[in-house]
C-alpha cells in the first residue's frame, strides 16, 4: 500500500468509528484479521505510513500511562494538623503564649511537631502502584511503516501500527494477532493463568451481550506481557491508556484505600474527649467569671484541661507498639508497608487468596502415568528430584517407553536444581529423573535431526532423533507430546510391555474415560507416542507435521500444581479462627475446584463472569456458598472484596500480578507476592517474601495479638482522660483548687511517664489466650462497647472521688492545698498501677496468679510505685511538678485510696461474669 493510498484509507477508517462503538473498544477479537486491518485502514503487509502515525501520534497522544505526581512533603506534613488532637494542642500552644507561660508553650509546640512526624511515618514510603506499572512498560518496539521494518521507542506507537514479536520481547501495547508462528504469551501478570497462553489468528465467536476475559481471547495480545515461544505479528488495537494495562491503571486511580480501623477508633475517642473538655471548659469559664477569678487563672486552667484531655502520648506509643509488631512479622516474611495495617490484620475476616504460588507451589509436577495396559503413580512434590515412580497394576516390569518421548522432546533444561526453559517442559524431566533416566546421556545417545515446534493448531511437539530399533536396524524416532486429544488421535498403535498393539476403540475408549478422570480431578493431561521412519525417506528440512501420523501411543499423565505442603493446615487454622478462606484463580473452575478440596476450602466453584452477571441482592445472598473463583478478571476481583465489604466482612486480598493491583488496592488488607509484579507490591500494605498461604494466618495471628494488646492500653487511656476531665469538671462545679486539680507539667508526668510506659507494657503483653478462637469483630464495632465504656466511667468516676477528696482532705484536713495536690497526685499514680492490671482483661479477676505474667507490666509496676513515692519525697522531683512533702499517714491515704479502686473494681467484674453466665445459661 503507497502512503497516498495509506492516507486514503486513514479517511475510510474514520468512518469506521461508530463500527468499533458498536462492537465496543475491546472487541477486536470478534472480528476477523481483514476486517481489523480495513477498520483502522492499514496494511499488515507494508504498515502505516510515517506521516499517518505522525499524524495519529498528535491527535491521540503517546502510548503511556497517565502517571501520578507525589504529593508535595510539606502538604503532607502541614496535612497532619487536620486532626483534631493536633488543633486542640496548637489552641492551647497559642493560649499559653498569650498568657506567657513560655514554658508550656514550648512543650506543647514540641508535642505536635512530634506527632506530625509520628503520622508521617505511618504514611510510608509506598511508591505510586501507577507509577509502578508505568514503569514497566518497553522502551522500543518494531514496527512496519511504509513497507520496511524499523525499530522505534514504544510511546510512538499509535492504533493501526503493525508490530513483530517474538520469543523474548514485550509486548508493547494491545493488539489483534494476524500472524501467529507457534505463539505462546505468559500472560500470568495479566490474567492468573499459571501456564503461558497458546495464540492463533482465529476469530472468536461469542454472544453479542458476552465479553470473554482477557484470558479466553487467544487471539489478542496484552501490553506488557512477555512472549515466550514462537513469533506473531500484530495489528495495535489500544494503545496507553486505552490498553488492558490502562484499565488497571484506571482501576488504581479510581481505588480509594480505607482508613484502618483502629485510626478511626483514635479519632473517634479524640472527638469526644475533645467534646466533652470543651463542654468542661464552657462550665470552668462561667462559673469561674461569676466567682471572680481572673482571667489569666482561667486561662492557665484551661491550658491545663486542655493538655489533660488530649492523649498526647498514645501516637507515639500506638506507632512504636506497631512499629515493633511490625518487625517480628517481617522476621516471619510479611513486610508491613504501612503500620496502621497491622491491626487491619486482627479484624480480618475473609482472606481472598490467589492459587499458583500462593496456595500451590507454581510447580507442575507429574503426578500420574497411564500406559496402555498400566497406571504408576509419582511421588515427590515441584520440581525436587526426591520422589520416585511407583508401579500401581498392570504387568511391565519397566516405565522407560511410556516416559521417554517427554524427555527427548523437550528444550528444557535442569541447572542446579531450578528449570531453565518451559516449566511443563521441566516437569517432564523431574519425571525422567524420578524414573532413574540419566538426562544428558540419554539425549546424547539419542541425537537430534529436526524439531516440529509446538502450534496450537496441532497442538503437539515433535522431534526426530537417530537410534536403531530392537533388530539393530537404523531409524529416525519421532518422539511425540502434546495435549491428549491431539496426540491419541493421530494413534494407530499403542506400546505394551515392548510390543506393539492396536489402538482399537476399546483401548481408545479407555484412555478417553483416564483422560476424562485426571481432567475431573483438575490435572492437566498430556500424551506420548512414537513412529519410527527410514532414514532413506525423512527429509529434515521438509514438511515435518506430515511424517507425525500412525502413531504408537507410549502413555498419558496427569499434572498438577501441588498444594504446598503447609497451606492445607494453614486454612484449618484460618477456619478455626472464625475466617473464611476462598480460591481466586485465573485457572479454571475444575483445576480451582480439585485444589480448593484437597485443602478443605468448602463452596462452590463459579466462573468470575457468572459471579459479575449475578444481580447484587444475589450476589450478597449467595456469596457464603462460594468458595473458588475462576477465570477472573480484575474487576472480577474488585467486585468479590467489594461485596464481602457489603456483607460485613474485613477483606484480605492476596495476589502478584498486574491484573491483581486494583483488589489488592481495594480490600481492607492487600497482601502481595514477594516473586510478585512491582505494581502488586506497590499497590499492596503488606508483602509476602515467601509467597505462602500459611504466613497469611501468621500475620492475621499476630496482628490480633497485636490488636488486643493496643485495646487493653485504649482501655488505660480511656479511663485515664476520662478521669482528668470528670477530675476538672468537678473541681470547677464544687471550687476545689479553684477549678485547677493538677498543674500542666503534673498533666504531662502522668500522660508520658506513667502512661506511656504501662502503654508500652500493656502493648507486649502476652497474647490472651483462646484469642484465635475467637470470631474477629465485626466491620465497624468500635473497640468502645458498652462494657468498656460503662467501666471506665464508672472507674473514672470513683478515681475521681478520690482524687477530689483527697484534694480537699489536703486544703481542709491539713490546711494546705499543696498536700491536697500532693496526696491527690500520688494517689492518682497508684490507682494506674491498678488499673493497668485490670485493663488486661474486660471481666478476669486480678486475684490470680496469672496477674504477674507479665515481666513487663511487673517492672513498670514496680517503677511506678517508686516514682509515686518520690514524686513527694526528693526535692528534685517536687521542683519539677510542683508537690510538697507529705508523710507516711498522707502517704497511706493515697494507698489507700488505690486500695478501694481495686475492691470496686473487682466487684464490678463480679457481677459482669454473673451477668454473662446468666445469658449464657438464657441462651
Amino acid at each position: 500500500m503507497t502512503a497516498e493510498s495509506n492516507h486514503a484509507a486513514s479517511n475510510h477508517a474514520a468512518s469506521n468509528h461508530e463500527a468499533e462503538r458498536s462492537l465496543g473498544p475491546g472487541a477486536w477479537y470478534a472480528r476477523s484479521p481483514e476486517q481489523v486491518a480495513t477498520a483502522l485502514g492499514v496494511d499488515p503487509a507494508a504498515g502505516l505510513s510515517a506521516d499517518r502515525a505522525v499524524e495519529l501520534l498528535a491527535g491521540k497522544g503517546p502510548n503511556a500511562l497517565p502517571e501520578e505526581k507525589p504529593e508535595p512533603a510539606w502538604r503532607r506534613f502541614l496535612r497532619q494538623y487536620r486532626s483534631y488532637m493536633q488543633i486542640v494542642l496548637v489552641a492551647a500552644a497559642l493560649v499559653s503564649l498569650l498568657i506567657a507561660q513560655w514554658g508550656t508553650a514550648v512543650v506543647l509546640v514540641v508535642l505536635t511537631l512530634l506527632n506530625a512526624v509520628v503520622g508521617l511515618r505511618q504514611e510510608g514510603k509506598a511508591e505510586s502502584a501507577m507509577n509502578a506499572l508505568k514503569s514497566m512498560m518497553r522502551a522500543t518496539a518494531r514496527v512496519r511503516r511504509d513497507g520496511t521494518e524499523s525499530e522505534i521507542p514504544a510511546e510512538e506507537l499509535v492504533v493501526g501500527d503493525v508490530v513483530l514479536i517474538i520469543a523474548g520481547d514485550q509486548v508493547p501495547a494491545d493488539g489483534r494477532i494476524v500472524e501467529a508462528h507457534a505463539l505462546q504469551i505468559d500472560e500470568s501478570a495479566m490474567t492468573g493463568e499459571s501456564v503461558p497462553a497458546v495464540k492463533d489468528t482465529e476469530t472468536l465467536r461469542t454472544p453479542p451481550d458476552a465479553r470473554p476475559g482477557p484470558g479466553d481471547q487467544t487471539n489478542m495480545a496484552f501490553m506488557n506481557t512477555a512472549v515466550t515461544h514462537g513469533s506473531g505479528v500484530l495489528v495495535i488495537t489500544g494503545t496507553g491508556a486505552h490498553t488492558e494495562l490502562g484499565k488497571i491503571s484506571g482501576m488504581l486511580s479510581a481505588t480509594e484505600k480505607e482508613e484502618p480501623p483502629l485510626t478511626r477508633e483514635l479519632n473517634a475517642l479524640t472527638l469526644w474527649i475533645t467534646a466533652a473538655a470543651g463542654l468542661t471548659m464552657i462550665v470552668m469559664f462561667v462559673l469561674g467569671h461569676s466567682r471572680g477569678l481572673p482571667w489569666d487563672a482561667l486561662f492557665v486552667s484551661a491550658v491545663s484541661l486542655a493538655i489533660a484531655a488530649i492523649p498526647e502520648a498514645l501516637p507515639t506509643v500506638t506507632q512504636a507498639i506497631l512499629s515493633i509488631g511490625s518487625l517480628n512479622l517481617a522476621k516471619r516474611n510479611a513486610i508491613v508497608k504501612e503500620l496502621p495495617s497491622v491491626e487491619t490484620l486482627a479484624f480480618t475476616s475473609a482472606i481472598n487468596s490467589d492459587k499458583t504460588g500462593t496456595l500451590t507451589m507454581n510447580q507442575m509436577t507429574v503426578v500420574e502415568i497411564v500406559s496402555p495396559t498400566d497406571r504408576y503413580t509419582v511421588s515427590g512434590t515441584g520440581y525436587g528430584l526426591e520422589g520416585r515412580v511407583h508401579h500401581a497394576a498392570g504387568t511391565s516390569a519397566g516405565i522407560e517407553d511410556a516416559v521417554l518421548p517427554y524427555l527427548v522432546a523437550n528444550d528444557a533444561r535442569l541447572v542446579d536444581g531450578d528449570v531453565v526453559g518451559d516449566p511443563t517442559e521441566g516437569a517432564f524431566l523431574v519425571l525422567a529423573h524420578k524414573a532413574g533416566l540419566d538426562i544428558e546421556a540419554t539425549r546424547e545417545r539419542l541425537p537430534r535431526l529436526a524439531t516440529l515446534p509446538f502450534d496450537p493448531g496441532y497442538k503437539l511437539m515433535a522431534t526426530f532423533n537417530s537410534t536403531a530399533d530392537t533388530t539393530g536396524r537404523p531409524v529416525v524416532r519421532c518422539f511425540v507430546k502434546g495435549a491428549a486429544p491431539a496426540v491419541m488421535a493421530r494413534a494407530t498403535t499403542a506400546l505394551s510391555a515392548g510390543s506393539t498393539i492396536p489402538w482399537d476403540a476399546g483401548l481408545s475408549g479407555r484412555a478417553e474415560a483416564q483422560t476424562e478422570r485426571m481432567g475431573g480431578e483438575g490435572r492437566r493431561v498430556m500424551a506420548a507416542a512414537t513412529r519410527d521412519l527410514d532414514p532413506a525417506g525423512f527429509d529434515p528440512d521438509g514438511d515435518l507435521l506430515a511424517y507425525v501420523t500412525e502413531l504408537r501411543m507410549t502413555s498419558l499423565v496427569g499434572m498438577v500444581d501441588p498444594p504446598r505442603e503447609e497451606s492445607g493446615a494453614a486454612v484449618a487454622n484460618a477456619q478455626a479462627a472464625h475466617i473464611r478462606v476462598r480460591m481466586v484463580t485465573g485457572d479454571d473452575v475444575t483445576t480451582g475446584a480439585a485444589i480448593a478440596r484437597r485443602l478443605g476450602i468448602p463452596g462452590e466453584a463459579v466462573l468470575g463472569t457468572d459471579f459479575a452477571a449475578l444481580p447484587e441482592d444475589e450476589r450478597l445472598a449467595r456469596i457464603d456458598d462460594i468458595g473458588v473463583l475462576g477465570r477472573v478478571a480484575p474487576e472480577h476481583k474488585v467486585l468479590l472484596a467489594d461485596t464481602l465489604k457489603k456483607k460485613g466482612d474485613v477483606v484480605a486480598m492476596t495476589g502478584d500480578g498486574v491484573n491483581d493491583a486494583p483488589a489488592i488496592k481495594s480490600a481492607d488488607i492487600g497482601i502481595a507476592m514477594g516473586s510478585g509484579t512491582d505494581v502488586a507490591k506497590n499497590a499492596g500494605r503488606m508483602i509476602l517474601s515467601d509467597d505462602n498461604f500459611a504466613t497469611i494466618v501468621y500475620a492475621v495471628e499476630q496482628g490480633r495479638k497485636i490488636y488486643d494488646n493496643l485495646t487493653k492500653y485504649i482501655r488505660f487511656v480511656l479511663l485515664l482522660l476520662v478521669t482528668f476531665v470528670l477530675t476538672f469538671l468537678g473541681a470547677t462545679i464544687l471550687n476545689i483548687a479553684a477549678g485547677e486539680p493538677f498543674t500542666p507539667p503534673q498533666v504531662l508526668w502522668i500522660h508520658f511517664v506513667v502512661n506511656a510506659s504501662f502503654g508500652f507494657a500493656l502493648g507486649f503483653d502476652k497474647e490472651t489466650p483462646g484469642l484465635m478462637r475467637r470470631r474477629p469483630r465485626p466491620r465497624g464495632e468500635s473497640v468502645l462497647t458498652r462494657p468498656v465504656l460503662l467501666t471506665v466511667v464508672l472507674s473514672g468516676l470513683a478515681i475521681t472521688v478520690i482524687l477530689l477528696g483527697l484534694t480537699e482532705l489536703g486544703a481542709s484536713g491539713y490546711g494546705s492545698f499543696h498536700t491536697g495536690n500532693s496526696m491527690a497526685f500520688t494517689a492518682f499514680a497508684l490507682c494506674l498501677i491498678v488499673a493497668a492490671f485490670e485493663c488486661r482483661s474486660e471481666t478476669g479477676s486480678v486475684l490470680t496468679p496469672s496477674t504477674f505474667d507479665s515481666k513487663q507490666l511487673n517492672w513498670v509496676a514496680l517503677a511506678q510505685f517508686v516514682l509515686a513515692v518520690l514524686a513527694t519525697q526528693l526535692d528534685g522531683f517536687r521542683t519539677i511538678l510542683g508537690t510538697t512533702d507529705i508523710t507516711l499517714r498522707q502517704f497511706g491515704w493515697a494507698f489507700l485510696s488505690a486500695l478501694v479502686l481495686l475492691a470496686l473494681w473487682e466487684l464490678g467484674k463480679l457481677m459482669a461474669r454473673h451477668a454473662r453466665r446468666g445469658r449464657a445459661d438464657r441462651d
